[in-house]
């Protein structure tokens, strides 16, 4: 009877550990290649769960508002809808310089990024429907950060320190040289 309870604990203690970690931590895949090489399709990151972002993070969130990604087919809007990976490269405060990126379809080049909003970009910009598309990405949209990739037999996962284009101009304080990766590496 003692070993009956004592294994009934620790089975109900075992999920209250997972539920407590489900809501601290999401392990998604990356679908699509507009963050490569960095992450491929086919990867599982592990995301933590938080409404703030750093510059050079890549993040997780909800797709929004805004015309049709690339192929003229973009995400669904919002939640029940796509969830998106982007790095992020401007925070609020940040001014965008005039041509920073092509194309701009929202016209938000030489603006300051507004309070509780982030620019983020795909690292394979040719294929990433993300800012020069829809704009700002309002915080209430994020979900969380990326914190590691989980490797499997196919990759050796990292997240390369992200190279802002120079023809972006960014003022020094925007990681124009570079950002850390995520985790401190791999």
């Amino acid at each position: 009877m003692r070993l009956a309870r004592s294994a009934a604990g620790t089975l109900m203690a075992a999920g209250l550990l997972a539920l407590a970690v489900r809501r601290v931590l999401i392990v998604t895949t990356v679908d699509g290649p507009s963050m490569e090489p960095g992450l491929r399709s086919g990867v599982r990151v592990l995301v933590r769960r938080t409404k703030r972002a750093r510059r050079g993070q890549v993040v997780l969130f909800w797709a929004p508002d805004g015309p049709d990604g690339p192929d003229g087919n973009g995400p669904p809007a919002g939640r029940g809808g796509t969830l998106l990976l982007k790095r992020v490269v401007a925070v609020q405060g940040d001014t965008l310089p005039a041509g920073w990126v092509e194309p701009d379809v929202e016209g938000i080049a030489g603006t300051t990024v507004p309070r509780g909003c982030l620019v983020v970009l795909g690292d394979n910009r040719p294929t990433s429907w993300d800012s020069r598309h829809y704009g700002y990405v309002s915080g209430d949209r994020l979900v969380g950060v990326v914190i590691r990739g989980l490797p499997d037999d196919r990759t050796d996962l990292h997240l390369p320190v992200p190279q802002v284009p120079s023809s972006m101009n960014l003022p020094h304080r925007m990681g124009g040289g570079g950002v850390t990766p995520i985790g401190g590496g791999w």
